[in-house]
């Protein structure tokens, strides 16, 4: 029996999870080793419906319902076009591998060869502001044309950014799942999985097929995000998040940790700032990453860049609005505030904020109005 259905076997055993799993083959060698042991030889007590799968195992080998499991689960995985990848294998991650305790096996639809390119994560929050999401697709697609392929959870928010960014630039991007690979989660983002496989990347999981979206899932898919990456931007975070603990991971990895400042009165900027106190390299621009990482592949310089699209024309706004463009800055401004520095009428406050926020100007945030990439973009036009 080869590696891959003795490792296949061995995780459906009742009662082993990761954690023993590689504390049993560490300690006999091999997972075929670990299913010829008695029950009496495993350092911990397993389920009574486990000791009798493994003595079925022992007696009917590939005829038990352990082995019969693990040939089904090759056999679908050969009919759906999925590749089934094994730790030993020579197409297994390199830098995945490198981390304490990698996953066993991998589940990958679309390129395996896109698992070993240069990557950098691009994780953050699901509810993230206009402006953190114009950021996500922003540094994604700038690292993309660098040469960098994005990995990301395919989650609603900074993920589905990064991989748009990415795709954008007709780069390639990961996207990493805390379920089966056939069973695409959010739902709501099935079509970007089917783009990101077209366009030469990978949907990657640890999980068997048919795997839910399970809570305890997604730790584990954090791991591997992390894992994958030469080095982690954080877009936006709450401080407790699971982009943050997807950060933390990077740093114990001994991989790069970048984070993207933000407004002192923006709650997703406060895990960012957590994480720049902790060791996290502050960047204001995706060059700040490309040379950290000497990952420059081609020059950066001449690539085209979302951050260098015009903005709009500030001649086209009317004088109070671009007045409001200056007031709003960098930061999170109240409606009290902004009145109080316009100096101008309510209602024509409200006016002009609602204009910009439908040109894409300005967000509506808890607390307040900040402005969006593009309203930055249009507020360093009238700087200069």
């Amino acid at each position: 029996m080869d590696a891959l259905t003795s490792t296949l076997a061995l995780l459906r055993l009742e009662g082993i999870g990761p954690g023993l799993y590689w504390q049993l083959v560490e300690r006999f060698g091999s997972a075929e080793a670990v299913l010829q042991l008695s029950p009496q030889q495993l350092p911990r007590k397993l389920p009574d419906r486990a000791n009798a799968q493994l003595a079925e195992f022992q007696r009917f080998s590939l005829d038990s319902e352990l082995g019969q499991w693990a040939l089904a689960e090759r056999q679908r995985c050969a009919e759906e076009c999925i590749y089934l990848l094994h730790r030993e294998d020579d197409n297994y991650p390199a830098l995945l591998k490198q981390i304490d305790r990698p996953p066993p096996l991998l589940y990958v639809t679309g390129d395996p060869e896109a698992l070993s390119l240069p990557q950098v994560a691009v994780i953050g929050a699901r509810r993230a502001s206009r402006a953190g999401l114009d950021n996500a697709e922003a540094f994604s697609a700038d690292l993309a044309a660098a040469g960098f392929a994005i990995t990301s959870g395919l989650a609603l928010g900074v993920d589905a950014a990064a991989h748009k960014g990415a795709l954008r630039s007709e780069g390639k991007t990961v996207a990493v799942l805390g379920t089966g690979v056939d069973r695409i989660y959010p739902v709501r983002n099935a079509v970007l999985a089917e783009q990101i496989v077209a366009g030469g990347g990978a949907i990657v999981s640890e999980m068997p097929l048919g795997t839910a979206p399970e809570a305890g899932n997604f730790p584990r898919r954090n791991r591997v995000i992390s894992g994958l990456s030469l080095g982690t931007l954080l877009v936006e975070a709450a401080v407790r998040s699971g982009s943050l603990i997807t950060a933390r991971l990077a740093l114990e990895q001994n991989r790069e940790v970048f984070a993207i400042p933000g407004s002192i009165h923006n709650p997703m900027a406060r895990g960012c700032h957590h994480m720049i106190k902790h060791g996290a390299q502050l960047v204001e621009t995706s060059a700040d990453i490309v040379t950290q990482l000497g990952g420059l592949l081609s020059g950066m310089a001449e690539q085209p860049s979302l951050f260098d699209y015009p903005a709009t024309p500030t001649q086209a706004l009317p004088p109070d609005q671009r007045s409001l463009i200056a007031a709003l800055g960098g930061d999170l401004r109240s409606i009290e505030q902004l009145a109080q520095d316009t100096g101008g009428d309510t209602g024509d406050l409200m006016a002009n904020l609602l204009h910009l926020e439908l040109e894409g100007l300005v967000e509506q945030l808890p607390g307040g109005y900040q402005l969006t990439g593009n309203g930055a973009k249009t507020l360093s036009g009238l700087v200069e």
